[in-house]
């Protein structure tokens, strides 16, 4: 283990913002925070933005240089360090190539803090051993200016350097020049080393994986193949970018993180709800029992159902519960009746009051379906007569 010193800069929340979520942006090998710059821009006029947190890799910008060997291991303790400068807790994560590897790792070691992971162009592993291990020695024995021409390449769509001569390209390019040639080359060897692939189906941490149409490093083909191997993942591909997207297409970046932010957001506020409407013990079979095919349904329901439509402030949960429980009996959905019917005795409907929307509804939905429904409700209502009676110890 190797104690890396990192430094990076804060863009604060906005004045009126209550608790402001803290979002981590980690740049890619060769550039520095500037690499952000349109990404914090396109937040800055925003009346909910987050604190934005941008962090330098070793021996580029503001970090300083390195002289002995680090994993990516090491970088993710070192942004944690800068992270609990600024004040700790839990964040979102996003990075550009080594900094999405880094995001990655992050996400796998320390998930009860990573709120959402973003990947941009980065990968569980990206390029081959000996691809870096020749770069690293080039770059010691011949400087950063002689990877410019080959990064040039590499980092942009075709023609959007003529596009854009004095754009932010050029700049990175030139910043690229006076990145420390020994700090390049140890992130060389990090990325020699890199390899999570066996343990994608690890990460528990909601995740976005965003490719550049026209990326030849980071494929949207080995892309798509990292979000298949992460539950729940979602998948994007920009037409328009290369591999260094937060600078390419600042507004489609920025826009997918609002939106990572966002849904978070919404997703805890749904299991919150969630539970407190159906029990911790019913949650927790259903999360056990998610698959790759299952997660992003199950994503769908906790954020949609319980982080938008439970969780609106018109009706409170017990009238939701009575809306629920007509609904299901109309439709004759005898399974989800059950468990709902259990669900409003948690929102404070007595049985006698569950009975009577089943009476009432039989009006409008007919006989058959709410004889079924008073069937259903006179084992739940036995079940938990027995539950209450029940010694603490049974």
């Amino acid at each position: 283990m190797t104690a890396i010193r990192l430094r990076g800069s804060v863009a604060p929340a906005a004045p009126t913002a209550e608790a402001a979520p803290l979002l981590v942006l980690l740049p890619s090998l060769g550039t520095t925070t500037e690499l952000w710059d349109g990404v914090v821009a396109e937040f800055a006029q925003a009346t909910d933005r987050p604190r934005i947190l941008r962090i330098d890799l070793p021996g580029h910008g503001a970090s300083p240089a390195a002289r002995t060997a680090f994993t990516a291991g090491d970088l993710a303790r070192g942004v944690l360090d800068v992270v609990d400068e600024v004040g700790g807790g839990a964040f979102h994560v996003a990075g550009d190539s080594l900094g999405g590897a880094v995001a990655l790792e992050l996400a796998l070691t320390v998930p009860d803090r990573v709120r959402s992971l973003t990947m941009f162009c980065s990968g569980a592993a990206i390029g081959t051993p000996e691809g870096w291990a020749q770069r690293a020695a080039q770059v010691r024995a011949s400087g950063t200016a002689s990877v410019v021409a080959g990064s040039a390449e590499r980092w942009f769509a075709s023609g959007y350097l003529d596009a854009h001569p004095d754009g932010p390209g050029g700049r990175a390019l030139r910043t690229l020049v006076d990145v420390d040639d020994e700090s390049y080359a140890l992130c060389c060897e990090v990325l020699a080393g890199f390899d999570r692939r066996a343990d994608l189906g690890a990460v528990s941490t909601p995740a976005v994986i965003v490719a550049g149409a026209h990326d030849a490093v980071t494929t949207p083909a080995l892309m798509r193949e990292l979000a298949d191997r992460i539950h729940g993942a979602r998948f994007i591909e920009l037409p328009d970018a290369g591999h260094l997207i937060p600078l390419e297409d600042p507004e489609a970046a920025a826009e997918l993180l609002r939106t990572a932010i966002a849904e978070r957001g919404t997703a805890e506020t749904g299991m919150r709800v969630r539970r407190a409407v159906l029990g911790d013990a019913h949650v927790d079979r259903a999360t056990a029992a998610i698959t790759p095919e299952t997660a992003a349904f199950q994503d769908f329901i906790t954020r949609y159902a319980w982080g938008e439509v439970w969780s609106r402030p018109q009706l409170t949960r017990s009238q939701r519960s009575i809306a629920t429980l007509a609904s299901l009996v109309t439709g004759g959905h005898e399974n989800e009746f059950r468990m709902h019917a259990r669900a409003a005795l948690r929102n404070g409907l007595t049985p006698t009051e569950i009975a009577e929307v089943v009476h009432h509804t039989a009006l409008y939905a007919g006989l058959p379906a709410a004889n079924s429904a008073m069937a259903i409700l006179r084992e739940v209502f036995a079940e938990t007569n027995t539950e209450q009676t029940e010694e603490p110890n049974g």
